[in-house]
């Protein structure tokens, strides 16, 4: 088997701040890509912090996005990504080496009350599902 089929697939979620729906991505493709997937989120104008409505919404779903921290574009591994997966950010995101670039499009939960922001959330978790499925 080739090395490139033996390591695990690299993918980064991207969006203007990193504080919600990038970071709520990369958890679940840790939660359910397992050691076959290396996660990464980061944001074209970090935010400095996640969200705490990210953060309460993804403990809900047993996951505790309290150690993640927003991070930068500058902060990503200079790597060659199997997908790069933008939501929603247009032209603010930027184009980093990715075998494939894929658009979500999925609304900014952060001024969501909580049931709403759940549903964003669970949208994302079906996405992520997807594009594992397509990985993997």
């Amino acid at each position: 088997m080739s090395e490139n089929r033996e390591r695990p697939r690299r993918v980064v979620f991207v969006c203007v701040h990193n504080a919600n729906r990038s970071q709520i991505a990369e958890a679940f493709a840790r939660m359910h890509g397992g050691g076959a997937v290396e996660a990464f989120s980061a944001g074209s104008r970090p935010s400095g912090k996640v969200n705490p409505s990210a953060v309460a919404s993804m403990r809900e779903r047993g996951y505790d996005l309290a150690a993640h921290a927003s991070k930068s574009l500058d902060d990503l591994p200079d790597v060659e990504w199997d997908a790069m997966v933008t939501m929603g950010c247009g032209d603010e995101c930027p184009s980093l080496r990715a075998r494939r670039r894929i658009d979500w499009n999925i609304p900014d939960p952060k001024d969501m009350p909580p049931q709403e922001f759940r549903r964003v959330r669970d949208q994302i978790e079906e996405h992520v599902r997807g594009l594992l499925k397509t990985l993997l």
